[in-house]
């Protein structure tokens, strides 16, 4: 195998270490996410209400709301270990922040198809609904700067 092919940035890399030769503009924009990410976990966790009727606009003072509540909760804890996992890769994994720029377009995809085939019925559009379809076209434009060396 030549030189050139072994060095080539791939979404599935052979070893796992803190080497980034794409863009940097993608690590970048990775940080930010993780930092969203842990952001917003937090909101889930720890806000009385989840975050489920202050910002996403559900009615949780019906019968149920409750659960509503204990479900952006426990969304919270899922999106926290995801973003503890996006935290290991931009500290000491940078070679497989492509395969997480995979992983955040699968995600954010689902969300909007679930999205469509599960409506919420809310009183306003959530953030975070705005938020996939800034963050999955992003996630492929970050993708793609992985494959391009700064």
């Amino acid at each position: 195998m030549n030189k050139e092919k072994e060095e080539r940035i791939r979404v599935f890399p052979k070893q796992l270490d803190n080497s980034f030769r794409g863009n940097r503009i993608a690590v970048i924009v990775f940080a930010l996410i993780t930092v969203f990410t842990l952001a917003r976990s937090c909101i889930h966790i720890f806000a009385p209400d989840g975050g489920a009727s202050s910002i996403a606009g559900i009615n949780t003072s019906v019968e149920g709301g409750s659960n509503v509540i204990s479900m952006f909760a426990f969304w919270g804890l899922a999106q926290l270990l995801m973003g503890l996992v996006y935290l290991a890769v931009f500290f000491r994994y940078k070679s497989l922040i492509p395969f997480m720029y995979m992983l955040i377009i699968i995600e954010y995809s689902g969300r909007v198809l679930i999205g469509m085939v599960k409506p919420l019925i809310v009183s306003h559009t959530p953030p975070g609904a705005i938020g996939d379809y800034i963050l999955i076209p992003l996630a492929i434009m970050m993708l793609m700067l992985c494959f391009k060396r700064s």
